[in-house]
């Protein structure tokens, strides 16, 4: 039998054949695919002609595609649709894809070509496009070991072998801990605060889970409305008990080491290769360029945020007090936050809810993505899918050419880790006179419809599709001609102002009305209420502000400095978050434990960006607000210097290219009524 993953996708628009494809497949086909990519790399170092950007740094950038296409549909598949079996194959194939990645940049006949090529780039009339390839695939060889001796290459791929493991146990730990707790209801009395929609929500969990009651989870759609609306305390103490300690329990999930080795290997390994640390490593390929500017950064925004954040944890104490509380704690936050917000602008999550329909949402982002790009979306039944929860859109412009295609996957489920993320099947490239267009995917988890209601959104959660989206955007109008300065492939802290500048149309009330509609009448969202979203759209920004930075300051306290001192989790990470701890702390949880965006995900010395990117993204929004939210050439110049550009030249030229100045953090600073 062939393996699906071996063969030409014969498909419509070459999509992932996802019902021919079985767990069996994927071993097999990453020992194919390394050897298909292997081979290719030897007719690059074979070749007897004199090395030239086209023979070397081009055919290295085309080489190993069947190899890539396998890795993304099987590592999105392990975060958005997994099992014991997927995360069997991940463990045994993890190592032989760190050791063939390891075998490409340390190849030294290899080097030897781009190095020769190199040395001589400014004779070669390269176009700025070429030149940045040139210079990444340089700067990668000897960014992963090309210049070390044969006895610090090997040493090199230990380290790199065990890291890939390790990642993907710390990963596998949360979600099984995050599936292995439920609190179980039995009585009506136990429910009192909780709105209508979240009780029948754990009634439909608790009937799949074939029990009587009510069950909540710790998936987010279930989790964060408990936390916000019930008025039991010592439940939502429980429930913040469950979730800080995931994977920080005495069991078999347990993910202190885990940390601990990981942050030594890392440092281990930025050491062997001349840096001082992973961060000095990290950086040096980041618009900050060193974690002295991130601490700069962090500190000076700590600076400006903490005296709000007092005040408004004051706020949170008092209206606590008024329910004989003294001392409020984490397990209180959501709560009180809500009732506060009601207080100060007679604003609840609930009364939004009706308006915010999953579907009308989804509708109101292609309605402004045809505003301002251009772009149609037309859901198609005629490609496979990973889960029938997916849907499946033909994205087109205008004049009907085609773009992309657009993986939309809402809904928690047991193979599938918290939070939302995009990702993509395949990626954007020019090839032969083609421009091969790409499959993104957006992976979200909300609120399932019930029997009686459909999937209403949140404002949170709102703000988030729009975040993932224009993630989306970035990697669907994608238009360069190398897959790895693609779409998404940019620096990572300039990765989030596609995404985090999309969410300010949803406080924009020419854009609300658009899709803010009564999922029963059809009512369009009441101008009160679209400005009380606008007047709560800073509230508790201070606190907000201050827990981002803790999580920031934490990853750099983590990988700025040398870790092999460090013998105990718990207390390294109180003693990081002394400046921004408001809260009293519960000795019992851990946030590094189930830290995945730094110790599973791509953010080590990383989480500082997504406030990096609000300075950027409140900036160029500034610009929008100016000239109008959907005005043409604002939007045709974000999308031919930003969005379309992907990595090929240096992200802040890309933004003086848009913006018509540097960045400054002024306009982020006024949005977040931090400076009037």
């Amino acid at each position: 039998m062939k393996n699906p993953l071996l063969i030409k996708f014969d498909t419509l628009y070459s999509s992932a054949p996802f019902s021919k494809i079985k767990n069996a497949h994927f071993k097999p086909a990453f020992i194919e695919g390394i050897k298909i990519a292997k081979e290719e790399i030897d007719s690059i170092t074979n070749n007897k002609n004199v090395p030239t950007f086209e023979n070397t740094i081009e055919a290295l950038e085309f080489s190993g595609q069947k190899l890539d296409t396998i890795s993304r549909i099987f590592f999105n598949l392990n975060s958005a649709e997994t099992n014991d079996e997927i995360q069997k194959i991940a463990q045994e194939v993890s190592p032989l894809l760190s050791e063939f990645s390891n075998d490409v940049t340390l190849n030294k006949d290899l080097f030897k070509r781009i190095h020769l090529i190199y040395d001589i780039k400014e004779d070669l009339n390269l176009t700025s496009e070429q030149e940045m390839l040139l210079t990444k695939k340089y700067k990668s060889f000897v960014r992963n070991g090309a210049n070390l001796s044969e006895e610090k290459k090997i040493e090199l791929r230990k380290i790199d072998a065990e890291l890939s493991k390790l990642k993907l146990t710390f990963g596998e730990n949360v979600l099984a801990e995050t599936n292995d707790f439920e609190l179980h209801l039995t009585t009506k009395k136990q429910l009192k605060g909780l709105p209508e929609s979240v009780i029948e929500a754990a009634e439909l969990t608790a009937k799949q889970k074939n029990k009587k009651g009510w069950i909540f989870t710790l998936d987010y759609p279930s989790y964060v409305p408990f936390m916000t609306y019930a008025e039991d305390r010592k439940l939502r103490e429980k429930m913040s008990f469950a979730f800080g300690a995931r994977a920080f329990k005495k069991n078999n999930f347990n993910n202190e080491q885990i940390v601990l080795d990981l942050v030594n290997y890392r440092y281990k390994r930025a050491v062997l290769l001349g840096y001082k640390s992973h961060a000095h490593f990290v950086l040096e390929e980041r618009m900050a360029e060193t974690p002295e500017t991130v601490k700069l950064f962090l500190n000076d925004l700590l600076n400006k945020a903490k005296p709000a954040a007092k005040i408004e944890f004051n706020q949170l104490s008092e209206i606590a007090k008024l329910d004989g509380i003294q001392q409020i704690q984490k397990w209180d936050s959501a709560y009180y936050s809500e009732k506060l917000k009601k207080e100060l602008f007679d604003l609840e999550e609930e009364k939004l809810k009706p308006y915010f329909k999953l579907e009308n949402v989804i509708n109101g982002v292609f309605q402004i993505s045809n505003k301002l790009y251009n772009l149609n979306f037309e859901e198609i039944f005629t490609i496979d899918k990973y889960h029938e929860d997916v849907k499946t859109f033909k994205v087109t412009d205008t004049s009907g050419n085609y773009i992309a295609i657009l993986y939309a996957d809402f809904f928690p489920r047991k193979g599938k880790r918290n939070g939302a993320w995009m990702t993509s099947f395949k990626g954007q490239w020019k090839k032969d006179g083609e421009n091969s267009r790409p499959h993104i995917s957006i992976v979200c988890n909300f609120t399932k419809p019930t029997e009686t209601k459909p999937s209403l959104l949140t404002f949170n959660e709102v703000t988030t599709l729009f975040h993932e989206f224009g993630h989306a955007l970035h990697g669907m109008l994608a238009n360069t001609t190398y897959p790895s300065l693609s779409g998404t492939n940019v620096y990572w802290d300039f990765v989030e102002l596609p995404s985090q500048i999309f969410e300010n149309w949803c406080y924009e009330k020419e854009a609300l009305s658009l899709f803010a509609k009564h999922f029963e009448t059809n009512e369009l969202i009441p101008m009160e209420l679209v400005l009380k979203i606008k007047k709560s759209s800073n509230f508790l920004e201070g606190i907000q502000t201050l827990r981002q930075l803790s999580f920031g300051i934490l990853d750099m306290e983590w990988h700025g400095n040398n870790p092999t001192g460090i013998k105990n989790v718990k207390e390294f990470e109180t003693l990081s978050f002394k400046n921004t701890q408001l809260y009293p702390d519960v000795i019992e949880n851990c946030m590094s434990t189930s830290f995945s965006h730094i110790f599973q995900g791509g953010y080590s010395s990383g989480y500082y960006s997504y406030k990096w990117a609000e300075v950027l993204d409140a900036d160029a929004f500034a610009l929008f607000l100016e000239k109008g939210i959907f005005d043409k050439e604002t939007a045709r110049k974000f999308k031919s210097y930003i969005l379309e550009k992907g990595g090929t030249e240096k992200p802040m030229k890309l933004y003086e290219n848009y913006r018509g100045k540097k960045p400054d953090n002024t306009a982020l600073l006024k949005r977040a009524g931090l400076i009037k």
